[in-house]
């Protein structure tokens, strides 16, 4: 499912381990725009980064879906 457009505040879902992470960071690197997650409830432990994909629907995470849809807030 890709999102209009990635926000910092966002909740997104690991597909594999059905954690939620939450957008904490963007910012572009050279061509590309980069996430930075950290876990729900998890303050302490590391970041993960993430490389925006962008389609014509949207941007999206791989291997990650939001938490919630967006027409449901």
């Amino acid at each position: 499912m890709s999102s209009r457009r990635i926000q910092i505040g966002q909740l997104w879902t690991n597909v594999d381990s059905k954690e939620v992470f939450l957008v904490t960071r963007l910012y572009n690197e050279a061509l590309a725009t980069i996430a930075v997650l950290r876990r729900s409830g998890a303050e302490n432990e590391h970041m993960v980064k993430v490389k925006v994909e962008r389609s014509t629907a949207g941007q999206t995470l791989p291997g990650f879906s939001m938490a919630h849809d967006a027409d449901e807030v």
